[in-house]
């Protein structure tokens, strides 16, 4: 299972801005190894996001994403103290989920 996320959720007036660094290799599947075989895809497929538990975030990523991808987005009608609720999928069918309390 890959490493915790680093989720960072800050509350100014009814807006909250999430910050999360995932941890991921991100293979496109284009790249070689050293005996020149190509290293199989493995990247993030499905991003979602959840404020209380109602779904505020939802992407789809495919295989240009950077290693250790950085995501930053902003919710609006959130409040100090709230729960936030980070999942991702990958195409190897791993899954990571982690959360945080918005500062």
């Amino acid at each position: 299972m890959a490493d915790p996320m680093r989720i960072r959720a800050q509350a100014a007036g009814d807006k909250i801005t999430v910050r999360v660094l995932m941890s991921h290799e991100m293979e496109s599947g284009q790249r070689k190894d050293g005996d020149g075989n190509l290293v199989p895809a493995w990247f993030i497929q499905e991003v979602t996001a959840s404020l209380n538990g109602t779904q505020v975030f939802s992407a789809e990523w495919g295989p240009a994403v950077s290693k250790n991808p950085f995501l930053q987005f902003t919710i609006k009608g959130g409040k100090a103290g709230d729960k936030i609720t980070v999942n991702w999928k990958d195409n190897k069918g791993d899954t990571r989920t982690d959360e945080a309390t918005v500062s």
